[in-house]
């Protein structure tokens, strides 16, 4: 009578991690709308999106937003805006060698 409780203090645990694994495995959706308004005027809508599933379950539902997030990826900053930004610079670079040979030459041609 006594090892009773034991067992299902036991299988509690178990039990948790059980529906802890299938909601990552297989995702849960939680949506819901909240309005707030006074005499038929609508003054604020809430729309509730949220999505709790593990990591492989939501890329492959084709979410993978954190990859691009600068924030939270620093790959991201590496794959967009760096790479936008390194070849600004080397435009500009070429634009600035063409500019100071024109100066040079035209300072050349003006003391001979």
């Amino acid at each position: 009578m006594a090892e009773q409780p034991v067992q299902s203090v036991q299988n509690a645990p178990s039990n948790l991690v059980d529906v802890l694994e299938k909601v990552l495995d297989k995702g849960v959706v939680i949506a819901g709308d909240i309005r707030v308004g006074i005499a038929d005027v609508e003054l604020i809508t809430i729309k509730i999106r949220l999505i709790v599933a593990s990591v492989d379950k939501a890329k492959e539902i084709g979410m993978d937003w954190w990859e691009n997030d600068p924030y939270l990826s620093s790959n991201a900053t590496e794959n967009t805006d760096t790479k936008a930004l390194e070849e600004e610079n080397k435009q500009l670079q070429d634009r600035l060698e063409v500019l100071e040979s024109k100066l040079n030459t035209s300072q050349v041609n003006q003391t001979n």
